[in-house]
């Protein structure tokens, strides 16, 4: 599939239709727009099942109840609008990206308690997020950003908001030749990714920044217990960026990512080494499982 995100063929499924893919619009004044009203989750699926899908559907629901929007779906009608926007594609292998919003209404202004909350199901075959990095290595940037404080802003919710700085912050980097941007939280540790969470190696120790102030991905998750199934030691703690120097090996997780290998941070290099490799390669078994 090729060509703009908005003029392509196949079917969206949007607030309980089907429809073609051109004629999923909304209205200029809707106010997601304005405001950042919308949450949303990105999803995989290989050989015709959607990995965590029911994980994904009901993390999604939490997410707009953490911004005070209630969608008008249960998760089992979520996860069927899933399977039938795959099946109206022809489609086995996928990404999928479910959407909801607070809609067009009677309010236009902060608040919007009376506008719809509206849900869409879309999806398209996309391979290696990072292309090459995937068996390379990244490059990545330091952010000047910094994820924002859990007091400041729902940061547990994957919602459309928290996202502007990651735009700017890959932006950023890919200017400089990198393929994304690593961010410091408001005390200066070390966070995530732009899109993706972030783990190090250290003397056959896996290191990850405590999830405390960004999204705890459903990747990130999965690999932890991969992790500690392989009887490799986990530990989930605050990293100063002073500590990277100290790390072998360094990859990213989500669902786009997959497992993808970091080479260099800033000016911090690291192996794809044999650690790196065996969890991209069980991940890969995993999905497919």
């Amino acid at each position: 599939m090729n060509g703009a995100y908005d003029d392509r063929d196949g079917y969206i499924w949007m607030n309980g239709t089907l429809i073609p893919w051109r004629d999923a619009k909304v209205h200029v004044l809707t106010h997601a727009m304005h405001y950042a009203s919308s949450v949303f989750e990105g999803e995989r699926c290989y050989s015709g099942k959607i990995f965590k899908s029911r994980e994904h559907s009901e993390r999604l629901i939490e997410s707009a109840r953490l911004l005070d929007m209630t969608i008008p779906y249960s998760v089992d009608e979520i996860e069927a609008a899933k399977y039938a926007m795959l099946k109206a594609n022809g489609w086995t292998d996928a990404y999928v990206r479910a959407v909801a919003w607070r809609g067009a209404g009677m309010d236009m202004g902060v608040s919007a308690a009376r506008n719809p909350v509206c849900l869409a199901v879309a999806g398209w075959e996309w391979g290696a997020y990072y292309g090459d990095a995937k068996w390379q290595g990244a490059k990545l940037d330091i952010a000047k950003w910094k994820r924002p404080s859990p007091e400041t802003i729902p940061t547990a919710a994957k919602a459309a908001g928290l996202y502007m700085i990651c735009t700017m912050s890959k932006h950023a980097a890919e200017a400089k030749g990198c393929s994304d941007a690593l961010f410091m939280d408001y005390r200066g540790y070390v966070a995530e990714a732009t899109g993706a969470n972030v783990f190090f190696v250290k003397d056959g120790v896996v290191h990850t920044p405590k999830a405390d102030a960004f999204l705890n991905g459903i990747t990130r998750q999965t690999v932890i217990a991969m992790l500690k199934d392989m009887g490799i030691e986990v530990v989930e703690r605050h990293i100063m960026p002073e500590e990277l120097s100290g790390f072998s090996e360094c990859w990213l997780t989500g669902t786009a990512a997959e497992v993808t290998p970091v080479g260099q941070i800033g000016d911090f290099h690291f192996q794809v080494g044999e650690l790196t490799k065996k969890v991209s390669d069980s991940y890969e078994a995993l999905v497919r499982s």
